[in-house]
């Protein structure tokens, strides 16, 4: 697991951006408390999912407005099709960590 910031740099309904060992990530602190990592690039056009609206679980494109599950990696709604990878995220005496092994086997 690599550390990548604390908990308090993320407030609650928002996402960041992290390059972790040159793999861009969508660190999310999602409205249910929990915090999500996804690969920060959407799957139907290469904008970064970051930059997005968090709603509940999902995060959504800015761009063309497909929302991806947090939890899954799957999209909910066109034009995306596929799925982003999405990462285990822990969280430890405030820090959040993640690796960088796709939870939901997607990678790109």
């Amino acid at each position: 697991m690599i550390r990548i910031c604390s908990t308090e740099d993320v407030p609650k309904g928002t996402a960041i951006s992290a390059d972790v060992d040159g793999t861009p990530i969508a660190l999310v602190h999602g409205e249910d408390g929990n915090f999500y990592a996804a690969y920060d690039e959407c799957s139907h056009a290469s904008v970064a999912l970051s930059e997005g609206e968090v709603d509940g679980c999902t995060l959504e494109c800015w761009l063309h407005g497909s929302r991806f599950d947090l939890r899954t990696g799957a999209p909910s709604g066109l034009p995306a099709t596929e799925p982003v990878p999405v990462y285990p995220v822990e969280v430890r005496d405030g820090d959040i960590y993640l690796s960088l092994t796709p939870s939901n086997g997607v990678t790109r």
